[in-house]
């Protein structure tokens, strides 16, 4: 399949281009920093940002998509299900 843009360099005002599903834990970091979480079961969502800061986003509908940059989402506050990193 080609690709017109693999010679392009990627932003983060781009697309994704690749995630990964996440378990919440309260000990073990993301496997890379997202640029964006979706979420497919609504919920409280507990994250650590990129920039060290932890917060919990409450209320988080079905099918949000949310352009956070994080390292960690906490199981500890975290209702939320079937969350994905994006890349």
């Amino acid at each position: 399949m080609s690709d017109r843009f693999a010679n392009t360099q990627p932003s983060l005002s781009g697309p994704a281009s690749s995630g990964f599903a996440i378990a919440p834990s309260d000990s073990i970091d993301l496997p890379e920093a997202t640029r964006a979480l979706f979420v497919g079961i609504g919920g409280n969502l507990g994250v650590r940002m990129l920039s060290g800061e932890t917060l919990t986003l409450s209320n988080v509908s079905s099918g949000s998509l949310l352009p956070l940059r994080t390292t960690r989402v906490f199981a500890t506050g975290t209702t939320a299900a079937s969350i994905a990193g994006l890349v």
